[in-house]
């Protein structure tokens, strides 16, 4: 997505670390680019509200359970291969294998 205007800071830049801005894992510098970016561009501004709210509907109807770590893992595996537009498969990938 892009708003087609030129910013300091592309919007698919934007966009792809969306999570790492919501989540408060970046340093304060590429913070202060993602709120300018935000300032500036509405789309990617709508997009991070829209984020924002699931991140809190989810964390209020499933924040009080804790998340094992390796299925933690895996899932940040899975969304790594989408964010870079790698083929993700059909099947569950964090299921573990079946014997025959």
């Amino acid at each position: 997505m892009s708003c087609g205007d030129p910013h300091e800071t592309d919007c698919s830049e934007v966009l792809d670390h969306l999570y790492e801005y919501l989540d408060s894992e970046m340093p304060p510098l590429d913070r202060d680019k993602f709120q300018h970016h935000f300032a500036e561009c509405s789309p990617c501004l709508e997009k991070y509200g829209l984020e924002e709210a699931v991140k809190k509907l989810v964390k209020r109807c499933c924040g009080h359970d804790d998340v094992p770590s390796d299925l933690r893992a895996k899932v940040l595996g899975r969304l790594d291969l989408i964010r870079t537009g790698q083929a993700v498969p059909e099947h569950d990938v964090t299921a573990e294998p079946q014997e025959s």
